[in-house]
């Protein structure tokens, strides 16, 4: 609400406060009673001391420097804001836990929710007092799952407004459908299955919310204690899907969670509280001087990296198929099978490549599989014999068994084997594909140290098509080809690919060329990789270069420009997981050994797929079912852990008991947590030596020395 001119006597005490964040100003004005007089939220589209000068500038219309008594700033760019403007900077927890606990007294936890993080604050009130205060808090890492962009991100993919529709859309669903919430790029795989299944596109809507909301609460929450009543504050608190969805995650009734009537702006609110009820000289406005100067000044400038030089790493995909007359030539059949695309490959016995497809897996990995079988029995079918074949990927378990694999094996070792089958003195293979990194360290021809991405897609083909999208360029056509000739690559550093965003719009608006800024992606992805897989791990000099990402020219000038050393590009470096599958099954083959492959008629096979959410565990994992027509045998798919996959391939479980289960009984033996009116408690941990193997010992000392104990959930 805004006041006339005319109201604003020179004797009037109003405080202003600002909260600086990463995607938006939050700016309030307020009087004595901390009644808000005036409230703004404008996003700041990368530019937020520019739009700073643009609110205070129209708040200053209005009220005259002379009658702002207190001035204080929040948020990331609070600080800085400080220095310029005058005011006094308040952390952005105390601010938040100060104004909920201030306006909300009885309130046990705050959720804040912004554009680029999230914050969980625990409040508690000592008897006698008004007003709650700060216990204890959480803030997320520098990912973007848990935050207002990750909603941001996938309602523009989706088309929905995010501030008028996204939030009623939501409220319609019924079922929403399980969507992975532990990284935005990954969630994007998910919203594309769905979407092929044709499943309403306001479930879809409301999957991302509860994405968000279980993210929240195993990622920042972990395992505190949510007491209630709850405040959810931030921007997203604006979003009535995220309100139920928090309500359902957290089994929040009505008057459990609530929501401030200025949720946006309590971080600028708190300010005011905290500095005004604590006597805290709120510094006098020093004008818009400095600030107009540091804005001329400080034009961007572009920190540049190095030109890239095209590798001159050769780049190979012969396929060598020869009839051998009538008779048939033996091969071996490897499949990948991965959460982007799915390679099928046939070698003869002398590892030369006979066949190949690489095919997206588009969340369908069975129909990929029988599109990849019947492309490849269409090409050669007539005049191969399969003899042995393997499966690798995060489809292995599923793919071997629909396909009748003779071995199944983990991807590194299919890399590796196929890496060091055509050059045995490779030390070190970097293997980049969609949604998923590794690194892998050879010693003499064995592996003999790895890793792969977290959950994670910077670093990733998924980090690059984001944000090649962004910048409507061609990821296969456009992007290399640009990045080489890009000049002065600008330094992008190794941030999540959701607030990458931030940066390229802020590189853009200072004037930046696509190619610099194409140039710095692929630089950006290097850097990722190294940092987050590689860390502090060995690189030797026979590198190899692997996976989809290989066929960016700029990925692999990038590699050679950061690491000084020459890249060595292997034949089919796309397909290498599936090659290393077909090597494995042809050592694993005994001679004479007879296949159990079921033969390329299982490109026609009939199946039916169900879906069922596993209650094992937090995670909640939906999990599809597979019943082959003719099969007894159910196969599964879907699931983090591979629980059912596994479990799906024993042949009997002979009654074996629950090993684990057994040991926990053995070391609780009789005790039980009761109140036993004793005066002191200790509290043991469930966790490493001192509850897994010496419980029963720290348990008897402490009870008879006269405490209570007591154990984590």
């Amino acid at each position: 609400m805004a006041i006339g001119t005319g109201e604003k006597a020179e004797s009037a005490k109003y405080y202003l406060g600002l909260d600086i964040g990463s995607v938006s100003l939050n700016t309030v004005v307020l009087d004595d009673n901390y009644g808000v007089l005036e409230e703004h939220y404008d996003y700041v589209y990368g530019k937020p001391f520019e739009v700073l000068l643009e609110r205070l500038s129209s708040v200053l219309e209005r009220y005259s420097p002379a009658s702002i008594k207190g001035f204080t700033l929040t948020g990331t760019g609070g600080k800085l804001a400080a220095s310029l403007i005058g005011g006094l900077f308040v952390n952005e927890i105390i601010a938040q836990a100060t104004s909920a606990g201030r306006l909300y007294p009885d309130a046990k936890t705050v959720i804040e929710i912004g554009g680029e993080d999230s914050k969980l604050i625990v409040l508690d009130r000592e008897p006698g007092e008004d007003h709650a205060r700060l216990v204890d808090f959480e803030m997320n890492s520098i990912c973007a799952a848990g935050t207002g962009s990750f909603l941001d991100q996938q309602a523009r993919r989706i088309g929905v407004p995010i501030i008028h529709e996204f939030g009623e859309m939501a409220l319609k669903s019924v079922n929403p459908p399980r969507i992975a919430g532990r990284c935005s790029v990954f969630a994007k795989s998910d919203m594309i299955h769905h979407q092929q299944i044709a499943t309403p596109l306001h479930d879809i809507v409301a999957g991302l919310c509860f994405a968000l909301a279980r993210n929240f609460r195993s990622t920042v929450a972990r395992s505190k204690e949510i007491k209630r009543p709850v405040i959810f504050a931030g921007g997203v608190a604006a979003n009535k899907g995220m309100v139920r969805a928090f309500r359902e995650v957290l089994d929040l009734n009505e008057n459990e969670l609530i929501i401030p009537v200025h949720h946006a702006s309590m971080g600028a609110i708190g300010a005011v509280m905290y500095a005004h009820s604590n006597g805290l000289e709120m510094h006098h406005f020093k004008g818009l001087t400095e600030l107009e100067a540091y804005l001329k000044n400080n034009a961007t400038t572009f920190v540049s990296l190095p030109q890239l030089k095209e590798s001159e790493a050769l780049y190979n995909k012969e396929v060598r198929f020869r009839q051998n007359g009538g008779e048939r030539i033996k091969v071996f059949l490897g499949i990948d099978v991965g959460s982007l695309s799915t390679n099928v490959v046939l070698i003869d016995e002398k590892h030369n490549v006979i066949a190949r497809r690489y095919l997206p897996t588009a969340g369908k990995p069975l129909e990929a599989i029988q599109k990849g079988m019947t492309e490849i029995y269409d090409e050669v079918g007539e005049h191969v014999e399969v003899i042995g074949a393997g499966t690798t990927g995060s489809g292995r378990y599923l793919t071997g068994d629909f396909i009748g694999a003779d071995t199944i094996q983990n991807e590194i070792t299919a890399q590796a084997t196929a890496a060091i089958d055509y050059d045995p003195t490779v030390d070190t293979i970097f293997e980049i594909g969609g949604q998923d990194s590794k690194y892998i360290s050879i010693e003499n021809g064995v592996v003999v140290d790895f890793e792969m991405n977290k959950v994670c897609a910077a670093g990733t083909g998924s980090f690059l098509e984001e944000q090649a999208e962004k910048l409507d360029i061609k990821i296969v056509e456009e992007f290399g080809s640009l990045a080489l000739k890009s000049e002065s690559p600008v330094k992008l550093g190794d941030r999540c690919t959701v607030f990458m965003e931030s940066d390229l719009n802020s590189f853009m608006q200072n004037g930046a060329k696509n190619d610099n800024l194409v140039g710095g992606l692929a630089y950006s992805i290097v850097y990722n990789y190294l940092q987050k897989v590689v860390a502090d791990r060995r690189v030797g000099n026979k590198i190899f270069f692997q996976g989809g990402v290989t066929n960016n020219k700029a990925v692999v000038a990038a590699f050679e420009q950061v690491t000084g050393k020459k890249i060595t590009i292997p034949p089919h470096f796309d397909v290498t997981g599936a090659i290393g599958a077909a090597i494995l099954a042809q050592k694993a083959m005994a001679p004479g050994q007879k296949t159990t492959f079921k033969g390329f008629a299982i490109r026609n096979a009939k199946y039916e797929i169900s879906r069922f959410v596993c209650q094992s565990c937090t995670n909640h994992c939906e999990i599809r079912k597979v019943n082959i027509a003719g099969e007894k045998k159910s196969l599964f798919y879907g699931g983090r852990c591979e629980r059912y996959e596994i479990d799906s391939r024993k042949k009997s479980s002979n009654n074996i008991p629950n090993l684990f289960r057994k040991r926990i009984e053995m070391l609780m033996g009789d005790f039980k947590e009761t109140d036993t009116g004793k005066k002191h408690t200790i509290g043991i941990p469930r966790a490493l030596m001192v509850f897994y193997q010496q419980f029963p010992f720290w348990r008897t000392f402490f009870e008879e020395l006269g405490f209570r104990v007591v154990i984590s959930r």
